[in-house]
């Protein structure tokens, strides 16, 4: 039988959401920040020039320029206000994050509650300023090397860094805006926005080959089902969890002799998220960007070593698939505390049946979870592996699936999750209302 939120839910339709005024505001204003973030990624930075600055790309577009300029909804390559994006932030997060589980001190200010979590979000606030100021004096120093400023020098450099940086602080604004004040995760949709914004490019161009001959019908056809069947499983993969039933003996609150009762732990598939790829991606593609710089001119054996740490070689998707694992399990350490998760149940009286609470609750925790999390980093290396293979033999024009895909489908199904979960709200409120409980005063 249907739980009293699935039945609200099957209600769900879009006629439910004009009806909810808070909620059609919501909206409205996550579809104007957004509206706001793609006009600013075409506020060019003074002092470009713009022809030198599309051969670079016609050259470099493939490493690593072409995945932050992906990330970046175009704005890297036109080189504007926002061409560094929201990614120096997410660095900052994942940073903060890393170091509040690590370094005792940071250990002690995230249990410290709202004034702890107020103080992280301020540290990773100026992490943010000094990352975005390295990344954007690296750019600054590669445009003036590449002939790219039409004005090289000091205030060349002190005003593409000034632009740069502030460009980035104003999206994180506007993301904390979006996530308080719109629906779904600020920092998440402006990343999406960028995603899906290259993507009718994308189309055209591969429709483009299939014009000229350069694909085959039958090529576009696969490439097209091949979509399909990766985003089913993403949402099959990101959706699956396991159930660690746990249960709970008869207690005394206060007067009250409560009844026993029986509840679950979900434990994701893939805890760890994007991570991994995002992570595995920046470690390979710097040092094969860098090689392919100093390659140039230089010994015959840099020429090999930027060969093989290539995009698409044998020895790149090998070291990629190697880190995406590696990261997998790093991350969803630090994410589940199974030595926690069984204190916390311990204290409440909560236990596993047929395992004892305490160290044999942990190892449980960890044991299914190890084996979780082996099945998931593999579905991580699949998706990811998808792209690079298509590329290098089916000569794709377009960066199909990986981790672009896997951010477009999470943030998908995250803020439709949070529109049925306003709704649903908004259904149980019309029904208290509705049946107005006089007897409670």
């Amino acid at each position: 039988m249907a739980s009293a939120s699935e039945q609200l839910g099957s209600g769900f339709n879009w006629s439910s959401i004009t009806q909810s005024k808070d909620l059609r505001n919501r909206i409205l204003f996550t579809l104007a920040g957004l509206i706001v973030y793609r006009l600013g990624t075409y506020i060019p930075i003074p002092g470009i020039n713009v022809n030198v600055l599309n051969s670079i790309f016609a050259q470099k577009g493939s490493g690593l320029l072409g995945m932050f300029n992906t990330f970046s909804g175009g704005a890297l390559r036109r080189m504007t206000l926002l061409a560094l994006s929201i990614m120096p932030y997410i660095s900052a997060s994942i940073i903060m994050q890393l170091l509040t589980t690590i370094v005792p001190s940071m250990v002690a200010i995230k249990k410290e509650g709202e004034v702890g979590r107020k103080l992280i979000t301020q540290y990773t606030r100026y992490l943010t300023v000094l990352i975005a100021a390295l990344q954007a004096f690296g750019i600054a120093i590669g445009l003036e090397h590449g002939d790219a400023a039409i004005h090289p020098g000091p205030f060349f450099i002190l005003n593409a860094v000034v632009c740069m940086v502030g460009g980035t602080m104003f999206l994180m604004w506007l993301g904390e805006q979006i996530t308080q004040r719109g629906i779904g995760n600020g920092t998440s949709l402006i990343i999406y926005s960028g995603i899906i914004a290259n993507l009718p490019r994308a189309l055209a161009s591969l429709f483009e080959f299939g014009s000229k001959g350069t694909l085959k019908p039958l090529t576009i056809a696969f490439i097209c089902v091949m979509v399909l069947v990766v985003i089913y499983g993403v949402v099959f993969f990101e959706r699956s969890y396991r159930k660690v039933f746990v249960q709970y003996p008869k207690r005394q609150r206060g007067r009250k002799m409560m009844d026993s009762s029986s509840s679950h732990i979900p434990l994701k598939l893939n805890t760890s998220g994007v991570i991994p790829p995002i992570f595995a991606s920046a470690l390979l593609l710097v040092p094969g960007t860098a090689l392919s710089f100093i390659a140039k001119g230089g010994s015959s054996w840099l020429s090999t070593a930027s060969r093989y740490i290539q995009v698409g070689s044998p020895g790149y998707l090998l070291a990629y698939s190697i880190l995406i694992i590696f990261f997998a399990f790093f991350y969803t350490s630090i994410t589940f505390n199974p030595d926690e998760t069984s204190e916390n149940l311990r204290k409440n009286g909560g236990f596993i049946a047929g395992i004892r609470p305490g160290k044999m609750t942990s190892e449980y925790f960890d044991f299914v979870l190890t084996r979780l999390t082996v099945i998931g980093a593999i579905y991580l290396v699949i998706v990811c592996l998808i792209p690079q293979v298509l590329m290098k033999e089916l000569q794709v024009p377009f960066y199909f699936g990986g981790t672009s895909l896997l951010i477009v489908v999470s943030v998908t199904m995250d803020t439709i999750s949070q529109i049925h979960s306003h709704i649903i709200a908004k259904q149980y409120e019309g029904l208290m209302k509705k049946n107005k409980f006089k007897g409670i005063k």
